[in-house]
């Protein structure tokens, strides 16, 4: 039976990035050695550290004065890299969901941080639209999608530098970088395997700050040495390599965003036409294009297992829905087919004819 990754994460991968990775599992580059076995030095692997950050460049049409990095520990690690280098005395905080809350969490330990909105009053099913930014905050940070409750922010306008842990969905829409100080995301959704974080930092908006950074947490440490400070992270760096190709490829972040676009509208039009589920972010505006989250419809809630245990059968994995929420998840990341999603659809339908 055919298997449909429909997990947040790690998640579903490229076929090709999948196929060129294990190809240079055991043999890299001509090399006869294995991409995780030759010197991160090697000119090989240099070759392949420096396409990445290009295509990076390319995809994104970062502008001059931009470093790009991959390096490691997640987005979490960035919750304290971010504000350890980039605050002053003052940050704001847009509260979106859990990932929000855990940045929030961190920032706390390096200045004053101002929580201009927060969605937690409904569970983070929607997005706040109206608030106010303080004029001497050093940025404002937000979480670009929330996996666990299924919303997507658009980049606020503001007049502060924007700070945005897009982990969940970067590359799936153009992103105008120049509005950014930093920009981070963690592989693990829709670049490559776990364990490797992109950065895009704007190189003049370091070296501001008086505190002391340790040498392993200051960015300006990783832009001199292009990512190969300490040892990075060999495998998933090649692996997201091989996705940005594929990415190219099909043409790019316009290219993908029209298909994630397809793929999402006809989820989300099924789940509010079938009479057996409905969606729990009500604004359709804020409906996040990579995590489509859905419940039981009021009068169906008894069938919520038996709708996993169906779809299960039928070879949907990863839906069952975060306990946050409850229900189900679909994340369709860019790599998710067309036909997966389809097959979801198909599956949806079907149970529906059995009530």
């Amino acid at each position: 039976m055919k298997k449909h990754n429909f997990y947040a994460g790690p998640s579903i991968l490229p076929e090709f990035t999948k196929e060129k990775t294990a190809e240079a599992v055991m043999n890299f580059a001509g090399t006869g050695l294995s991409v995780m076995e030759v010197s991160h030095r090697s000119k090989e692997f240099v070759a392949v550290m420096d396409e990445a950050v290009a295509l990076v460049k390319e995809l994104l049409k970062v502008p001059e004065g931009y470093s790009v990095l991959f390096l490691q520990g997640g987005a979490s690690l960035q919750f304290l890299m971010a504000p350890y280098n980039l605050m002053d005395k003052k940050a704001a905080y847009l509260n979106t969901g859990a990932w929000s809350k855990k940045a929030i969490k961190e920032a706390k330990f390096f200045g004053e941080v101002v929580e201009v909105a927060s969605s937690a009053d409904a569970n983070f099913n929607y997005i706040p639209k109206q608030f106010e930014v303080p004029a001497d905050a050093s940025y404002l940070h937000y979480t670009s999608n929330n996996t666990i409750f299924g919303t997507k922010v658009d980049a606020p306008e503001v007049s502060l530098p924007l700070v945005a842990d897009m982990s969940s969905d970067i590359f799936s829409r153009p992103v105008d970088v120049a509005k950014y100080d930093l920009i981070y995301a963690g592989a693990q959704k829709n670049l490559g395997p776990s364990g490797a974080t992109l950065v895009i930092v704007k190189d003049e908006a370091l070296g501001k700050i008086d505190r002391p950074i340790p040498t392993m947490l200051d960015y300006r440490t990783h832009i001199g040495s292009e990512s190969m400070f300490n040892t990075p992270s060999t495998l998933p760096v090649f692996a997201s390599l091989q996705t940005l190709r594929w990415l190219k490829e099909l043409g790019g972040v316009e290219a993908i965003e029209k298909v994630n676009i397809e793929k999402a509208g006809m989820l989300y039009d099924e789940i509010d036409r079938n009479k057996l589920f409905a969606s729990t972010v009500p604004n359709k505006e804020d409906r996040s294009l990579m995590n489509v989250t859905f419940v039981m419809a009021p009068g169906y809630e008894e069938a919520e297992k038996e709708f996993l245990d169906f779809a299960t059968a039928k070879g949907m994995v990863g839906i069952k829905g975060h306990r946050s929420v409850g229900g189900f998840r679909a994340s369709i990341y860019n790599a998710m087919p067309v036909d997966s999603v389809k097959a979801l659809i198909e599956t949806m339908q079907e149970f529906e004819k059995t009530k």
